[in-house]
Order: C-alpha cells, then structure tokens, then sequence
C-alpha cells in the first residue's frame, strides 16, 4: 500500500522556521522525482519545490532563498525546511511523488497534506 504521511506543520509567527517531512511506503521511493506543493484557500495548487533523480532542484520563485528541498533515500523520506516564513506563505502542503515510466506512463501519488499557518 502507498502512503505519504506529511508532518511538521503548524501556527508560526512570521519570520520563524518550520521543517515538514514526508515519510514514504509502499513504493521504490528512490526512483521517483520528489516535490512539495502548496494550496492556500480559494487558489490552486502550486509547485513549491522538487528534487529530482540526480539530485536536480528547482524552487518557486516566491521561495528561493528561503525554502530548502532534501531527500534521504535510506529513510524514504523527502523535507523541506522553510525560513523566514510570510503570512503568504500560509496553505496546505503537500507531497507528492512522480515517475514516468519506461512506457512513458506518468504514476504520481499524493499525500494527505499537513496546514502550515503563518500568523501574530
């Protein structure tokens, strides 16, 4: 069974830190493209950051600089830390893991999202 289990969200004030995880089951973890996606109310679900295979990294411009993408493939486990946090920065943050296969068929799973509130 694939699962996805984010953790680490929370109320921040603005400027302060928080660091989500993504622990990972049920699939050959290393072999996929890893990313963090985010989705505040009433907007779409946007890219934050990926990581993938060859360590290859691209963040949202509204991130770089503060936001930090990592994998540990012995832990099956994707982070992503995030710094000097904006009210802005305030959604639901997801994971979400990609490969395209030899056949060129896209498998993408998802987990269930973990709230991250910036806020005095």
């Amino acid at each position: 069974q694939v699962q996805l289990v984010e953790s680490g969200g929370g109320l921040v004030q603005p400027g302060g830190s928080l660091r989500l995880s993504c622990a990972a089951s049920g699939f050959p973890f290393s072999s996929y493209d890893l990313s963090w996606y985010r989705q505040a109310p009433g907007k779409q679900r946007d890219l934050v950051a990926v990581i993938m295979l060859g360590d290859i990294i691209n963040y949202a411009d509204s991130v770089k600089g503060r936001f930090t993408i990592s994998r540990d493939n012995a832990r099956s486990t994707v982070y992503l830390q995030m710094n000097s946090l904006k009210p802005e920065d305030t959604a639901v943050y997801y994971c979400h893991a990609h490969r395209t296969t030899i056949l060129r068929r896209d498998i993408d799973y998802w987990g269930q999202g973990t709230q991250v509130t910036v806020s005095s």
